[in-house]
């Protein structure tokens, strides 16, 4: 295989198709499956959803009734969960009493983006997080959450004029609040709107543009085996290289959002 080929191959690890590219061979999607809709993405995100499932029901089971958690992997996921609540998820809306309702959807939402991106550390899989219609479906079930959320809280005009920041006093004859309200208002709907897109395009740029730079620092084992010594130099620089793209940019993508 040639360097041109092999980019090619690596560069479909990070975008949507109809088979998955193994380093053994290609396994074709089934035609039926296809005219389904369901893609190498979607067949991803349905081994992550199995997976979290077959994880996370079990826990539940033996966490139900206030049980305490028994054996180091049920431990390990308990600590995991306390964290992020406690650390996470409470300290960023504020209190216990508010996060309760939203500590299931965040811990799913938080374990469906790793696991998304863990698959991309498997040669043949890919990332569903690196397509911008997984990041956009994500970004607007938020979005309407949000939205949600407040206007039940504050009314349809309490949360959308809730956003403008408190503003007294004059300049000269002229009001501040008067004069500047408006302004600030459209900026901070527009602000609203835009966090959400920001956190969906990061999401997706960084797992897109991570394998891309993977995609290049393996071509690079074929392209030096021109000489025994430059592929035994660069073969294992170019895969740990990989791995630690792979594994650092996961890891901080998953924490910053």
């Amino acid at each position: 295989m040639t360097s041109d080929e092999l980019i090619k191959k690596l560069a479909s690890h990070v975008k949507d198709s109809n088979e998955f590219n193994f380093p053994w061979g290609d396994w074709q999607i089934p035609e039926f499956l296809l005219n389904l809709g369901i893609t190498k993405i979607v067949v991803l995100e349905l081994i992550v959803a199995a997976i979290m499932l077959a994880v996370f029901l079990p826990m539940a089971i033996l966490l139900r009734g206030g049980r305490p958690a028994k054996g180091r992997f049920w431990n390990m996921l308990e600590v995991l969960l306390v964290y992020l609540r406690d650390n996470v998820i409470v300290v960023g809306i504020g209190n216990k009493k508010d996060a309760a309702p939203y500590v299931p959807y965040l811990w799913t939402l938080f374990f469906f983006v790793l696991f998304c991106n863990l698959a991309g550390l498997i040669p043949g899989l890919g990332t569903p997080t690196g397509a911008i219609a997984i990041t956009g479906s994500l970004a607007i079930l938020t979005l309407i959450i949000v939205t949600a959320t407040g206007i039940y809280r504050h009314g349809v005009v309490g949360f959308w004029t809730g956003m403008v920041p408190h503003i007294e006093g004059k300049v000269g004859p002229v009001d501040l609040k008067l004069a500047l309200s408006p302004v600030l208002f459209v900026l901070e709907i527009l602000s609203f709107f835009v966090k959400h897109v920001a956190l969906c395009i990061r999401l997706m740029a960084n797992m897109f543009g991570g394998g891309l730079i993977i995609a290049v620092l393996i071509a690079f084992i074929p392209m030096a085996a021109w000489a025994v010594w430059a592929w035994i130099l660069v073969t294992p620089a170019a895969v740990l290289g990989s791995i630690a793209i792979e594994t650092g940019g996961s890891t901080k993508v998953i924490l910053s959002n």
